[in-house]
């Protein structure tokens, strides 16, 4: 399986990233994105691309692929919903459309978040965003198309948010993660989880279309056991 990859420099594509170079069954990985990861892997393509709006010069290198695991995000705070719609969902398209162009085979999972506003019509702004993205992709010719809407997400093997405010909170937080994964079993995953999920439903599709947190966790399972 060829796989693609954008925002393998954040918190869950750097998991994602990792456990592509770990899966037997994954033979290339293509990461596109605006700054290097600082890995090297034989299975690894690194493509740095500075306007990711415009993918045309990197096309030839977007074909053969099975799967792609977009994990590019950003904050809404402090945004526009004009500003965040920009860098949520014009650019998640502008991918999406390409891929579907080049690999119409193939299965597109989209990293969105718990609380996304299928309706596109809720007070959060995010959660609207996110919703009219998640609509617009299931409406793409891929093969499959699933939206993942984790919530509390735990970073696993040295792996750190880029945003400041978040690696204070992880940093606080670690000690009572054993805690909530007791106590709140389906509202928590992992950066490996993700993964693991992800590459799940790529080569063996997924129960339904949109996945929460619980969700994510059962099929990240049907990974770990193989």
């Amino acid at each position: 399986m060829n796989v693609v990859l954008f925002g393998a420099t954040g918190m869950v594509g750097q998991g994602v990233l990792r456990e592509c170079l770990l899966d037997p069954d994954v033979h290339r990985v293509v990461t596109v994105g605006r700054a290097p990861t600082g890995q090297q892997h034989p299975k690894l393509q690194e493509i740095v691309h500075p306007d990711l709006f415009d993918l045309s010069a990197i096309e030839r290198d977007l074909t053969g692929l099975d799967a792609c695991f977009f994990c590019l995000g950003v904050t809404s705070a402090g945004m526009s919903e004009a500003e965040y719609t920009r860098v949520t969902h014009d650019l998640t398209m502008v991918a999406a459309e390409t891929l579907a162009r080049l690999n119409p085979q193939m299965t597109f999972v989209f990293v969105s978040g718990v609380g996304t506003d299928s309706s596109e019509r809720g007070r959060t702004m995010w959660a609207r965003v996110k919703g009219k993205t998640e609509n617009a992709l299931l409406r793409l010719p891929f093969k499959r198309a699933y939206m993942f809407r984790p919530g509390l997400i735990q970073p696993m093997h040295g792996i750190r948010s880029k945003t400041k405010s978040y690696r204070v909170f992880y940093v606080l937080a670690a000690p009572i993660f054993p805690i909530l994964k007791r106590l709140f079993p389906g509202a928590m995953t992992t950066t490996e989880r993700l993964g693991q999920a992800m590459l799940a439903a790529a080569k063996h599709g997924a129960p339904e279309a949109i996945l929460e947190t619980a969700a994510i966790n059962r099929l990240s399972a049907t990974i770990a056991r193989a």
